[in-house]
């Protein structure tokens, strides 16, 4: 039993503790309720059911958004027991994809602060603002920058809608408690001259600092983060590219921290990649792969692959070799200039494309790489809406019987090419995985369900393995574990015609697969203390926390 000392509206205004109307008489005279509730006692699943019928009563998508995220600042555990119980229906409202549209919207529909937003401002204040007694127990952050929010580009302050949404998922499906977590949101300027001219924008107008001014401000970020919590997990979210690949090799041997867009992005594809390969019997070592975007997303899911391809007893070279990346510029080759580090791996040699007959010191586009190249697997994060048109789709469908084309960029509006459009110029033999969610489609006369390749699949047991298991590092090897349990829990390994992925509904028990593989390897690795990986579900499943109201007393 839980003790509270704050009663009357104060506790009304908590939504960790707040209950509403499900206060019992004696909770009420304990802690000065009477009055300020109507009379009647409910139970929580008939506040979900009262909610629930609110909910689908509105007409828009953002406006279930913005329901959900008052639902959520009044009461956290009616939200989670609401979000747990319907996640299939409400993910895509609190995730992608319209969370993209809340972080647009963000300052219009700000209701009530949630994290903590510092920017320069603060940094001679950030050990005084993280003493708060309230962030005494805090397990998991997630920040951002808000300059690469989605596909839709800097977000300035309206970014924070991504570590609130990533959080929520952290505790609907990987069970970490809501009150262990905490979004923020590093407000350094932004370079959107429409956020900065509006009115309503609520966050430092003004531009983005760059160079040496933002690295020691990250810096310093990062220094009151560990002296406060060094056990936490660092979860960074929506950087731009450059930033997010240097931010994650400065720190990611300094604390416990990855991050979601360039690891989690590519365990869950790396996961749906050989769920597809097992289902229809092929072997990750004979796969050819083309990547459109060749930013930190696309680079990130080509190092796991490469990696994966080596544990199968491929040489590195040979891996490598079977990857062409492209950037807005064309493929990259070793004659592409402005490379950044993480790029230069995957650039191809100039003599392993003399026999194309093209010039390759020029920009070599996506239909000349499909049909020279002649993937297997056609992966796009680039971005680009319809980058993958009729031409490219039919060549992959000419090369393979069933090729993989995944339009991984986030929000819809964003995809490569639309499900229904891929399916139709393959003549319904392509092998889907989308990013954001697209309704199923008819095929051969039956109604099948599009693969939504998406982190949530991977970060949630990401997180709660790393924290159950106590892993002071997370390790490239504990993302390729997170892909492979991932993998073993395809519904396609029962057979042809089921999806590659377990349903959204599912999320829950993927995450304690997901966790469980997770601290087993960091165990392997030497990255615990405590930890028994023969019990290593169990501990996973203790940690998880329950959208349950708890009993409380005065104290």
């Amino acid at each position: 039993m839980r003790k509270l000392k704050q009663g009357g509206y104060f506790l009304l205004a908590d939504p960790n503790f707040n209950k509403g109307t499900a206060f019992t008489d004696a909770e009420r005279d304990l802690f000065d309720l009477h009055g300020l509730l109507p009379p009647h006692v409910s139970s929580l699943e008939g506040q979900v059911t009262r909610r629930l019928a609110s909910i689908r009563g509105l007409t828009s998508d953002l406006e279930k958004y913005i329901f959900l995220r008052d639902l959520q600042d009044t009461n956290e555990t009616l939200f989670f027991a609401l979000l747990t119980a319907h996640l299939e229906e409400f993910l895509p409202i609190v995730y992608t994809p319209t969370v993209g549209l809340g972080c647009q919207r963000f300052s219009h529909i700000f209701r009530k602060p949630r994290g903590l937003f510092l920017g320069p401002q603060h940094r001679h204040r950030l050990d005084a603002i993280f003493a708060n007694p309230r962030f005494d127990n805090i397990d998991v952050i997630v920040v951002t920058d808000g300059e690469r929010i989605l596909g839709l580009g800097d977000q300035g302050a309206g970014g924070m809608g991504i570590p609130i949404g990533k959080l929520a998922l952290y505790t609907a499906c990987g069970g970490i408690a809501p009150e262990r977590t905490l979004p923020i949101t590093l407000d350094v300027g932004t370079n959107n001259q429409e956020l900065r001219h509006d009115p309503a924008y609520i966050g430092w107008r003004n531009e983005r600092i760059r160079g040496e001014s933002y690295e020691n401000f990250i810096e310093e970020f990062v220094g009151a983060v560990m002296r406060r919590w060094p056990n936490v997990l660092l979860q960074w979210e929506d950087f731009a590219g450059a930033n997010a690949s240097m931010l994650l090799e400065r720190y990611r041997d300094r604390l416990c921290t990855f991050n979601d867009d360039i690891q989690g992005t590519a365990a869950v594809v790396v996961g749906t990649v050989l769920s597809a390969l097992h289902a229809s019997g092929q072997s990750l070592t004979d796969q050819r792969i083309v990547v459109a975007g060749a930013g930190a997303a696309g680079c990130g899911i080509s190092e796991l692959l490469v990696t994966s391809m080596i544990n199968r007893g491929v040489s590195e070279a040979e891996a490598r070799s079977r990857f062409h990346l492209l950037n807005s510029r064309g493929l990259v080759t070793e004659a592409t200039t402005g490379l950044q580090p993480y790029q230069t791996p995957f650039a191809q040699k100039l003599s392993a494309i003399d026999h194309w007959g093209l010039n390759a010191w020029g920009s070599i586009g996506l239909l000349d790489v499909v049909n020279h190249a002649k993937p297997t697997i056609l992966l796009g994060v680039s971005g680009q809406a319809g980058l993958f048109t009729e031409d490219v789709v039919r060549a992959m469908a000419a090369i393979n019987q069933h090729p993989l084309i995944f339009p991984i960029s986030n929000p819809t509006s964003k995809a490569e090419a639309s499900p229904a459009d891929i399916m139709a110029w393959s003549e319904g033999r392509a092998v889907i995985g989308t990013g954001s969610p697209f309704p199923p489609l008819m095929v051969d006369g039956v109604l099948k369900r599009i693969d939504q390749v998406n982190n949530s699949y991977i970060f949630p047991g990401l997180g709660l393995g790393t924290v159950a298991s106590g892993a002071r590092r997370v390790s490239d090897k504990m993302f390729l574990a997170a892909a492979e349990a991932l993998a073993e829990m395809s519904p396609a390994r029962h057979g042809p015609g089921h999806t590659l992925l377990p349903p959204v509904t599912a999320l829950r028990p993927v995450a304690v697969h997901v966790a469980a593989a997770v601290a087993r390897q960091a165990y392997a690795e030497g990255l615990t203390q405590g930890f028994d990986p023969a019990n290593a579900e169990r501990v996973v499943k203790a940690r998880m926390w329950e959208p349950e109201y708890e009993a409380f007393e005065r104290g």
